[in-house]
């Protein structure tokens, strides 16, 4: 298939663009690697469509986070929306695990967690999605569907209702989204969440995407869950839990898009996860 010409967009002045090359063009969003500033220094701009209005959060989690395990957020331009975002690099944690360091991928993402969670010095942003809205896709669709979801919703639900400290969250962390950068590993492509810290671990059980052996291992599942619980303070039973109800909405999700593959996939992992939690912490 002949990929669509995107023309170069007018950058702001400000920026100082010198060249720009297109790294990706999806349903929310086009992302340019450029060059800007007097010191000729690698960026990014992530410009995004009508659709991509959501991913506006990720800007203002990137703010509040100033660096601390996130790239920076340079700039922000509004109408049309552009982020000017610190450039970590290309070597991700996929990149780390496909060389033979799965164990040590545990112990990096454990780390980047405990970074993404310490204090900034600032403001919780307003704009910042609450884990409750957040699950609504899985919410809607317990009662309707089979029972996998009616408990996932159910456990969901008490989760959120624990008492918990409301923090900034990534909501999307996964090995692709993890890049070795001069400043060490850090997080990019936030959805800009807030909520219980566990949310954060739970979407790394189901990565990476290809990977069913791994997400599978319980014997790896059990060590992701038991090194997590010492980042955040939390029983290794209560992270199984947030990444059973993880899979669950992330099979909501395609659900929703009738993918009826990935759904599957999600499901099989969860239920694997559920079984695993049960049997081990009863």
């Amino acid at each position: 298939m002949k990929q669509r010409h995107v023309m170069r967009p007018d950058f702001p002045a400000q920026w100082q663009i010198t060249s720009a090359t297109l790294l990706a063009d999806t349903n929310s969003s086009h992302i340019w690697k450029a060059i800007a500033g007097e010191e000729n220094s690698p960026v990014i701009v992530k410009i995004l469509k009508p659709a991509g209005h959501e991913e506006l959060r990720g800007a203002y989690y990137m703010r509040e986070r100033d660096g601390h395990g996130s790239i920076r957020l340079l700039d922000l331009q509004l109408d049309p929306t552009m982020m000017l975002l610190e450039y970590a690099g290309d070597y991700d944690l996929k990149a780390h695990l496909d060389a033979g360091h799965d164990a040590e991928t545990i112990r990096i993402a454990a780390d980047l967690i405990r970074a993404l969670h310490s204090p900034s010095g600032q403001a919780l942003p307003n704009e910042l999605q609450p884990l409750r809205k957040h699950f609504k896709s899985l919410f809607d669709l317990a009662g309707t569907a089979q029972d996998i979801y009616a408990d996932a919703a159910k456990l969901a639900l008490h989760l959120l209702d624990q008492p918990h400290e409301i923090i900034a969250l990534h909501g999307d962390l996964h090995h692709e989204n993890i890049i070795q950068s001069s400043r060490g590993w850090l997080a990019i492509d936030p959805h800009g969440l807030c909520g219980d810290a566990a949310f954060d671990c739970a979407n790394l059980f189901y990565n990476p995407l290809g990977r069913d052996d791994l997400c599978l291992d319980e014997h790896r599942a059990l060590t992701m869950a038991e090194t997590f619980s010492e980042v955040i303070g939390k029983p290794a039973s209560y992270i199984l839990d947030y990444a059973f109800c993880y899979g669950c909405l992330s099979a909501a999700w395609h659900r929703e898009d009738g993918n009826d593959a990935d759904e599957a996939r999600e499901l099989k992992i969860a239920f694997a996860l559920r079984k695993l939690r049960i049997e081990t912490y009863p």
